[in-house]
């Protein structure tokens, strides 16, 4: 059996395990390959999906993820939340309230996932919403790895455990930041059973070289083979608090809480 093949089979599997239980399930979406690619494999294992979706007006994500909701026809079951300047100051306050961080990109991710507990709540969606997390790093999302390409092997997988860890950190200060809401985060491509496949699978399925600047290859092509739309499926990583605009936001106004 192919890596693809066998590794598609995990990706659904791992997924069933995380919403068997439920008919409907929310999901933070962007519209890039992670996000689309957990959606089309929910809508697959016959759930219905709520897709969500963060940012200030006009930014790339509020945009991009209209366009691919659209694509996957699921413009009627996409949840689009534009933030306001006002209460974007009032949740940076509360985040910085409940984690002791001074990472920036902790702090960002950290009110993003306050944004989607709060949605999920007020909208009776369920006990928890899923996100993708966890791809990036098990498959060479990042463009730093381009970086370590011509180090070699070791410095690669060196560089993918701390990418790890600062994961497993981020998702308990998120705990912290939204245990308030009674919803739960799950991220299925975290589990110990899904890192341990995914880290069987040869470097040169996720990245060819260190001019690769589209990568997690075999994610990709799963996504296209499932009917993930090209645009989405090959579109270049962006950075979640880039293309929201929280990062921008957030530049402005933590001087005043750090």
């Amino acid at each position: 059996m192919s890596f693809q093949i066998e590794l598609c089979k995990v990706l659904y599997s791992i997924v069933h395990n995380s919403i068997k239980d439920v008919d409907k399930v929310a999901i933070a979406f962007s519209g890039g390959v992670d996000s689309t690619l957990l959606s089309k494999i929910c809508k697959d294992l016959r759930k219905q999906i709520i897709i969500i979706t963060i940012g200030f007006p006009h930014s790339h994500d509020i945009l991009f993820s209209k366009h691919i909701s659209n694509l996957i026809s699921e413009t009627q079951n996409h949840i689009i939340h534009e933030l306001t300047d006002i209460d974007f100051v009032e949740t940076l306050q509360y985040v910085k309230s409940k984690i002791a961080c001074n990472n920036l990109s902790h702090i960002e991710n950290s009110i993003a996932f306050y944004y989607l507990s709060k949605i999920v709540k007020e909208n009776d969606l369920g006990e928890f919403f899923l996100t993708a997390n966890g791809l990036d790093e098990l498959f060479c999302g990042y463009d730093k790895y381009r970086l370590y390409f011509d180090k070699g092997y070791k410095f690669i997988i060196e560089f993918m455990e701390e990418k790890l860890f600062n994961e497993f950190h981020l998702m308990n200060e998120v705990s912290h930041v939204i245990e308030q809401s009674g919803i739960k985060s799950i991220q299925p491509f975290m589990t110990d059973s899904f890192i341990n496949f995914a880290k069987t699978i040869p470097l040169d399925y996720k990245i060819k070289g260190a001019d690769d600047y589209i990568r997690k290859h075999i994610i990709r092509e799963i996504a296209l083979d499932i009917g993930v739309p090209k645009e989405s499926a090959m579109y270049p990583k962006k950075a979640f608090q880039y293309g929201s605009l929280i990062h921008k936001h957030c530049i402005k106004q933590i001087k005043n809480f750090l």
